[in-house]
């Protein structure tokens, strides 16, 4: 076997190593509902997810290793994804979950309960999971895909992207680029009134993950929890509240 090069960078995940082309990725319940999501997603032509190889002998699950940097952190000069491209890429994963069946006897590991489950989504669709590989977008770490919403992915996913923060664009600018993720995704106008009414929800559903984690300990929540995370995302919520006039405005949303 190949040496291994231990792949550090995420907030909750302990334990992922490159092997040759190859990431070795902690397995459990959830692994085998993974692997066919990603199967799943390869066998349609979706080609902004790594291929899925199952187990190795360590019982670790194998996926496909794509080169390119991270869109966060961003290297110094870096151009961050096109925002209508991001848009196209999450329409188009959804699309290609959208009336699949899950197996029977799936088994998932969604940390927070969606506003639905309507289709598979990927749960964290956000620039600390995207490689900017030479010819791609390429979303990672699918742990945590499961049921949900379409509106509940693209609410996460316009939060990281823009960002929806204080420290983030103005928000004439943050209300711009949100449109141009809606109409990347091709967005109708029903599902522009639900992305706006989902924006700060979408925020408070992670500052409540990270304070009921403080509150019972569980990990790795009060960890992050204990480092501010919570009172960043306390903060981009009430942002998201305070702007969600211009924000409804820029989707054409009354």
């Amino acid at each position: 076997m190949d040496d291994e090069t231990p792949l550090t960078g995420g907030n909750t995940t302990a334990g992922v190593v490159r092997v040759g082309d190859t990431v070795r990725r902690p397995a459990g319940h959830w692994t085998p509902a993974v692997h066919a999501v990603l199967t799943r997603l390869h066998d349609v032509g979706f080609t902004h997810a790594p291929r899925s190889h199952g187990l190795d002998d360590q019982g670790r699950h194998v996926v496909e290793y794509i080169p390119g940097p991270m869109a966060h952190p961003s290297l110094p000069g870096a151009v961050p994804p096109d925002l209508r491209e991001v848009g196209r890429m999450a329409r188009d994963l959804h699309d290609a979950l959208d009336g699949w069946e899950p197996p029977s006897d799936a088994r998932w590991h969604t940390a927070i309960p969606p506003d639905g489950a309507d289709l598979v989504i990927h749960h964290d669709l956000a620039p600390w999971n995207l490689v900017l590989a030479e010819d791609r977008l390429v979303l990672i770490d699918w742990d945590g895909c499961g049921p949900g919403t379409r509106g509940w992915d693209l609410a996460y996913a316009a939060h990281g992207f823009i960002p929806l923060s204080p420290g983030g664009p103005s928000p004439l600018a943050a209300g711009q680029a949100l449109r141009a993720l809606a109409d990347g995704y091709r967005l109708d106008e029903a599902g522009r009134a639900r992305l706006a009414d989902l924006l700060a929800p979408r925020a408070w559903s992670m500052f409540t993950l990270l304070e009921h984690g403080h509150r019972t300990g569980a990990q790795p929540w009060s960890r992050l929890w204990d480092e501010g995370h919570g009172d960043v995302w306390r903060g981009d919520a009430e942002w998201i509240e305070a702007q969600a006039a211009v924000l409804r405005a820029a989707l054409d949303v009354a």
